[in-house]
């Protein structure tokens, strides 16, 4: 994913947090706010009580590369942030593709092509 195409400063997060809407599933939370654009930006938090950086960033990648892979099926012009959950640790990779899409479904992100 191109970096121009990431949530970055502490302002951009906040803004999504405080004017967006908000879904969640077992192992994951979603904000979205429109912002002007032509396309999404998205961020990814995840907290440190899932473990060491290790785990984190596992989480992290995991969530990047579900949104990647899915990104055709999104409308554009939005912020979204995927926020983990606890129990995100535990799952392997399928079990978080299909909690992406199930968020971005139920935040009626997905386009009906």
């Amino acid at each position: 994913m191109e970096k121009k195409l990431r949530l970055k400063g502490n302002k951009d997060f906040r803004k999504t947090y405080d004017k967006g809407k908000s879904f969640a599933n077992k192992y994951l939370v979603i904000f979205f706010v429109k912002n002007g654009l032509d396309n999404n930006r998205i961020g990814i938090a995840v907290t440190k009580k899932l473990g060491n950086s290790v785990v984190r960033n596992k989480v992290r990648r995991r969530v990047r590369e579900a949104y990647r892979l899915n990104n055709y099926k999104v409308k554009q012009g939005y912020d979204i942030v995927f926020l983990s959950r606890v129990g995100a640790k535990e799952v392997g990779y399928k079990e978080l593709e299909s909690a992406v899409l199930h968020l971005l479904r139920l935040a009626g992100l997905v386009d009906k092509r």
